[in-house]
């Protein structure tokens, strides 16, 4: 845990890989001392058909989903950190934002099959 889900628009694989996000992501998930590096997941996925404020301006969103037992402050935070990273690319034009968001500790299940 947790799951950091990237979406940005196409337009921007050219000026930014999208591995580069990811591991901007990974790391401030790092910094933040509230997970476990091997814990740590990411993914991320181009958007072909978007719209931005009535226009096709570049956008990346980054949903932290991650379960329950933080607190509104260290959320705070981990978004604030996120978001800085996310900054430190010399992308102009682009609309830039985070989530956090709490998953239901009751209903998530995971089963990792082994090789």
């Amino acid at each position: 845990m947790p799951h950091c889900i990237i979406e940005y628009s196409q337009n921007l694989e050219q000026e930014v890989p999208p591995l580069d996000w990811m591991e901007a992501v990974q790391q401030a998930c790092i910094e933040s001392a509230l997970f476990k590096p091997a814990d740590i997941k990411l993914r991320a996925f181009a958007c072909k058909h978007f719209i931005t404020g009535g226009v096709q301006d570049a956008f990346v969103h980054v949903s932290v989903r991650m379960l329950p037992g933080r607190s509104k402050h260290q959320k705070s935070e981990l978004s604030q950190s996120v978001l800085d990273a996310l900054s430190r690319f010399s992308v102009k034009q682009v609309s830039l934002s985070v989530e956090i968001v709490e998953m239901d500790g009751e209903s998530y299940l995971k089963k990792v099959i082994p090789a």
